[in-house]
């Protein structure tokens, strides 16, 4: 038994869990682990984290203060947060995701996800989230992230690192949208709001019965990118019509906004989002071998290149057209064997803010 399994062992033993049923769950793009742990009728989620800070430190936080504005996170049942480990609650198993495969109708659970959406931004206030230390998603650093783009994809589709001419470009084209794209309403961002790490709780009323998961990444930011990433999905194709009624739905909510200043900055806030999702999986794959995500970028670059046509994102589509166009957009689609995971050093790919 190696010493993470004896901490795990002795941290379940004193919680009375230690003679549990152990299950792992499916993983997903980081390093934690969940495995469901049953005794007898009861069960239980172990989240076990080599990145206490990063993890379970803002997991703790941000579930509580979830559960504050009345929706649905996981309880905290015990923890030893300087271990990476957590004990909580256990939704089950009806991911978004899992009901949308067994047949279950996706209008219906979107708009429980844009309902949840709309409480969480209507009760939010962020003058009682100021201890709490969140990242503020700001342009700043917004535009620190889709950079990656430079560092990693570039390589691989041009074959030769970007010029700092061409990174300089990159930049300032990001920063004549970027802004006011971020200055458009403010509240807690989850940041990965998809079908995925959403749940259906039945038996529980309005935006509860939305079950919210893999927040530990949350922070500060423009309202418009959490319903970006559930309308546009990196690894799930929604339809058309359907995420304009969505999009109409969270907009009928808020009868006040600006619609036309709204839709730029959703516009620009899709661009970042899929900019950096390109940049991760294409590392994912370059980095780590981890080449499983690559076929979602058809996905993402479609998704990319609809909000590039947006006149906000006039100077960020130039860009794309001068060093990137479309015939070299592609060159991780078929991987393992086009391009290797040895094709860049692991060591020149930084490991940026994910």
């Amino acid at each position: 038994m190696t010493h993470r399994e004896d901490t795990i062992a002795g941290f379940l033993a004193a919680q009375g869990w230690g003679d549990a049923d152990r299950t792992a769950l499916a993983g997903d793009a980081s390093a934690r682990r969940y495995l469901r742990l049953r005794r007898g009728t009861d069960s239980a989620l172990l989240m076990d984290s080599p990145n206490p800070a990063e993890d379970v430190v803002p997991f703790v936080a941000i579930s509580r203060l979830l559960q504050g504005l009345g929706l649905s996170a996981p309880d905290i049942l015990a923890g030893e947060p300087e271990a990476g480990l957590l004990l909580i609650e256990d939704f089950g198993d009806a991911t978004f995701t899992r009901l949308m495969d067994q047949g279950a109708d996706p209008a219906e659970l979107y708009r429980l996800a844009v309902d949840a959406l709309v409480a969480l931004h209507r009760r939010f206030d962020p003058a009682p989230a100021t201890p709490l230390g969140l990242p503020r998603y700001d342009a700043a650093l917004f535009i620190e992230q889709v950079m990656l783009l430079a560092d990693v994809y570039v390589p691989a589709a041009l074959g030769r690192a970007a010029t700092a001419e061409e990174r300089a470009d990159l930049e300032r084209a990001w920063w004549s949208a970027v802004p006011d794209a971020v200055g458009f309403g403010t509240s807690l961002m989850h940041r990965d709001y998809h079908v995925d790490n959403l749940m259906r709780l039945d038996g529980r009323p309005g935006a509860s019965a939305c079950g919210l998961l893999d927040f530990q990444n949350a922070g500060l930011g423009p309202i418009g990118y959490d319903l970006v990433s559930l309308l546009e999905d990196a690894r799930r194709d929604v339809p058309s019509d359907l995420a304009a009624a969505m999009l109409d739905h969270y907009l009928d909510a808020f009868p006040g906004l600006d619609r036309a200043a709204f839709l730029r900055s959703y516009a620009a806030l899709g661009a970042v989002r899929h900019t950096r999702i390109v940049a991760v999986f294409a590392r994912l794959h370059l980095r780590d071998g981890r080449s499983g995500y690559l076929r979602h970028l058809p996905r993402v670059w479609r998704l990319l290149e609809a909000k590039l046509e947006h006149p906000a994102l006039a100077p960020v589509r130039d860009w794309f057209d001068r060093t990137l166009p479309p015939p070299v957009r592609a060159p991780l689609f078929n991987p393992p064997t086009d391009i290797p995971p040895t094709a860049i050093p692991p060591t020149a790919i930084p490991k940026a803010h994910e």
